[in-house]
């Protein structure tokens, strides 16, 4: 299957529609830890496929380094999804998703701070790289 944009694009939408429903049952101030279950959930009651704690592979001149890197879920092998309960998305947290986004080779992100009053308007970000711009409509 081609990936494009669009499918990206309904994809983010998908991912986002679960959050906002574990958001709007849990509301903000919990662990990140019970978003996270949650979110698992929701994702496999929609049909969602994703690898949850997927570990980033990092390959230095031929050789696997266990870099001790974890993505929170990696959905349909094409979307890193990094899920925060903080006060805010700061700088560290932006490089982690583009980090992951860089080694799986992937052409966007979405990163989620479920402690949030609105998830959508206030704690979802979506990010692109350079592989994004040559994907098809």
């Amino acid at each position: 299957m081609e990936i494009t944009k669009t499918y990206l694009k309904d994809l983010v939408y998908r991912v986002n529609g679960a959050a906002i429903k574990v958001h709007k049952t849990l509301g903000p101030g919990l662990l990140e830890s019970v978003y996270h279950k949650c979110l698992k959930h929701e994702l496999y009651l929609r049909n969602i496929s994703f690898t949850s704690e997927l570990i980033v592979p990092v390959n230095y001149k031929g050789i696997e380094i266990d870099a001790e890197l974890r993505c929170d879920f990696f959905v349909e092998n094409i979307l890193p999804v990094e899920i925060k309960a903080t006060d805010g998305i700061n700088p560290v947290r932006e490089a982690q998703l583009l980090t992951y986004m860089k080694l799986l080779y992937v052409p966007e992100g979405l990163l989620l701070n479920f402690n949030t009053v609105n998830l959508f308007r206030d704690g979802q970000r979506t990010y692109v790289n350079e592989r994004y711009r040559y994907l098809a409509e």
